[in-house]
């Protein structure tokens, strides 16, 4: 009786264990038709390509608020395909106090003035002009975004004084570097500086190199940003490729600048 009781057990732990892996999330990724879906701004985002299997589909469900009145943000999540109602995605912001302020006044960002959004199937992102009453895209196609850093849209503070950002800054895998047919993290990821009104975007990191996560110093008000070289140039980052460490400063951050790399 008692084996057949452990046997019994054995065999409901087996079954919980596989249904939890069943319910884990699917990789991230883009294949080739996927991307090459290009985006029409004069219609819909984006124009489901003939040649996508299942057709490929994106949808918004909110709209961010800037620190800029007139520019509002559209994220765009891949979706299920035949789903009209279910979104593929999860959301969310990240805030986290990054030094000693008593200011209550003042709302307390990550890095200053800066709000965060972390990607999960974000596709896209739309930049909306109040003013001219335009849409664009950052992107001309479907990438994988991983994290975008916006306008705060709260009043927030540097060393006591008022601070406040006019770009976008967005870390994304936008090629297949690794030539396999997809786009997800096993590429090579870039960050890209986007300027207010959308009309220039700027390769940060040199291609090549892998970004794997950022930090900031609050006491300089800069943004490290840690990548990995891609040395054997297979498109892919492996544990023995060296680290690489850059940096801008957040008052003018298109000017980079190359720290170390070992």
């Amino acid at each position: 009786m008692k084996t057949t009781h452990t046997l019994l057990i054995l065999l409901i732990s087996i079954f919980i264990i596989s249904c939890n892996k069943g319910e884990e999330k699917k990789e991230e990724q883009l294949t080739i038709a996927e991307y090459q879906s290009q985006t029409d701004l004069a219609t819909e985002f984006p124009v489901n390509s003939s040649s996508v299997q299942n057709q490929f589909v994106s949808t918004s469900s909110s709209v961010l608020l800037t620190g800029i009145d007139r520019i509002r943000l559209i994220p765009f999540y891949k979706i299920k395909p035949k789903s009209n109602t279910d979104i593929d995605y999860e959301e969310g912001s990240t805030y986290s106090d990054y030094g000693d302020r008593d200011d209550e006044e003042f709302y307390k960002y990550f890095m200053p003035g800066i709000d965060i959004i972390y990607g999960y199937n974000l596709v896209n992102m739309g930049h909306y002009d109040i003013e001219k009453d335009t849409l664009s895209y950052f992107f001309e196609n479907p990438v994988l975004i991983k994290t975008l850093y916006f306008p705060g849209l709260k009043k927030d503070s540097l060393n006591h004084k008022p601070v406040s950002r006019n770009y976008f800054l967005v870390s994304a895998y936008d090629e297949d570097t690794n030539r396999d047919s997809l786009i997800n993290s096993k590429d090579l990821r870039k960050i890209y500086h986007i300027d207010l009104f959308n009309t220039k975007k700027t390769q940060l990191t040199p291609s090549g190199y892998s970004v794997t996560r950022s930090t900031y110093d609050y006491k300089n008000d800069i943004m490290y940003i840690y990548t990995k070289r891609d040395v054997n140039q297979n498109g892919t980052t492996d544990k023995n490729d060296p680290m690489a460490i850059f940096w801008i400063r957040l008052n003018e951050p298109t000017v980079v600048r190359k720290m170390m790399e070992k």
